[in-house]
């Protein structure tokens, strides 16, 4: 037995014509905006400087995607970062107030004893050549 297995299932459907019902909407919304400013602006200038980036706002949510993401997530994305908060700061914890407990003493001072032995530059170009020399030699047996 098979079975259809549904294909394009992240494409929206046509319904009005050529455009999906959230694009028809849009177009709607534009033209809506548009004939409401240009009846209640009695200065037909100013109304046509305020309905062109009305407009162009309301073609490009119904039209263009970035990163193949609709405008209106990228507006909504934007939106809400510029509304956050953007400052992450770590800070270190604070070391508790001495106790009388023996563990946390304990631990407390074998804190202090472990030391990191850091590499300097000349400490380093010397592992690097080592390794280096070691590379061109296991090269050189496996050409003989």
């Amino acid at each position: 037995m098979q079975f259809r297995v549904p294909q394009f299932i992240d494409i929206e459907d046509k319904i009005f014509g050529p455009f999906t019902f959230k694009q028809f909407a849009y177009l709607l919304g534009a033209g809506g905006f548009a004939f409401i400013l240009w009846s209640l602006v009695s200065i037909k200038i100013i109304a046509i400087i305020l309905i062109i980036p009305i407009s162009g706002l309301f073609l490009a949510l119904a039209f263009f995607k970035v990163n193949n993401r609709p405008f209106a997530d990228v507006l909504e994305s934007s939106f809400k970062y510029y509304i956050g908060e953007k400052i992450f700061v770590w800070q270190q914890p604070q070391p508790k107030e001495k106790t009388n407990d023996p563990v946390v003493a304990t631990i407390q001072a074998a804190n202090k004893d472990i030391l990191i032995p850091k590499a300097n530059n000349s400490k380093l170009r010397e592992i690097s050549f080592g390794l280096d020399v070691l590379d061109r030699n296991n090269v050189d047996q496996n050409d003989q």
